[in-house]
């Protein structure tokens, strides 16, 4: 009895361990990557549904929103881990050091887009297809830093697709306005994952990596002000467009202020700074959304 009570206690044990394993794959003790996420795709249900998203639709993107992150975190570490190895902050991943076999994050990958593939269903026809163009572009983004010099502008559309799936749920269409939010996403992005890439330049630079504050070189700083300004200004123009007033306006603001306090930070291109620049953009999403919140909820 006693053997077969510690065997039970030993395989729960086990069991308990290998879900930990999963449970640092997918970053779940690393929430920011599901916050830069949300927020767009927030700022779309809202403005899509003018201030009142239909709540089984805004569970389905939440949810989505967390399934696909993980599953992408899954995907990126498997591309990744012949690099990662190399690198000082990521170095100690799962996948990296052995703790869990490749061939599992692929199944991890594929079973957490599976089951957000199934809450894609409850949507309507044009959101279902316009998931199959954002699960593509979450699969290729890991390989684009060995392609392309700015990968962070297609992690931009990968993070920001869920703008006109939004719309596409919402209304059945998606207008011009959610085109431009999410060029509004993609510059947003170039500007939070350029202070991220900063971090590991050195790294990536002996790897032969490609990255934006390699390419930006000794301009990264000015092209992070330059990105954040875009996305700011075209976050205006939305404004103007929908004819918003103060509330919105005062969202942009205290984006700007959290931008400006960003690049005060990352201006000697120290790694703890840049990433928490990083961390921080949380806020500025959190912002530009408060602003639309507001702007629906006092005019109502």
């Amino acid at each position: 009895m006693d053997v077969a009570f510690h065997a039970a206690v030993m395989g729960h044990s086990a069991v308990l361990h290998r879900v930990g394993l999963y449970a640092r794959l997918v970053r779940i003790d690393k929430p920011i990557g599901t916050l830069l996420l949300i927020w767009p795709t927030l700022w779309a249900l809202w403005i899509a549904a003018e201030g009142v998203p239909p709540w089984p639709i805004l569970l389905v993107f939440v949810v989505g929103t967390f399934l696909m992150r993980s599953a992408g975190c899954a995907i990126n570490d498997y591309f990744d881990r012949d690099f990662d190895l190399h690198v000082e902050r990521t170095q100690h991943r799962v996948l990296t050091t052995g703790q869990i076999q490749p061939k599992e994050a692929l199944l991890v990958a594929a079973g957490l887009s599976l089951i957000a593939f199934f809450l894609v269903l409850l949507l309507n026809t044009l959101t279902i297809q316009l998931s199959f163009v954002a699960l593509a572009i979450a699969a290729t983004y890991p390989l684009m830093k060995r392609l392309f010099g700015v990968p962070q502008a297609y992690l931009g559309i990968a993070f920001g697709f869920g703008i006109p799936m939004a719309f596409a749920a919402i209304n059945d269409t998606v207008p011009a306005i959610a085109w431009i939010l999410l060029v509004a996403n993609i510059f947003w992005a170039v500007a939070y994952d350029t202070e991220y890439a900063m971090v590991d330049r050195n790294d990536d630079l002996k790897l032969g990596l490609k990255t934006a504050a390699i390419t930006f070189g000794e301009f990264d700083v000015l092209a992070i002000g330059i990105c954040y300004g875009l996305t700011l200004a075209l976050m205006a123009w939305c404004g103007v467009w929908l004819d918003f007033s103060w509330p919105y306006a005062l969202g942009v603001l205290v984006a700007a202020a959290i931008a400006g306090v960003h690049l005060y930070w990352i201006r000697d291109r120290e790694r703890d700074a840049c990433f928490r620049a990083f961390r921080h953009n949380n806020w500025f999403g959190a912002a530009l959304f408060a602003g639309v919140v507001l702007e629906y909820a006092l005019s109502a």
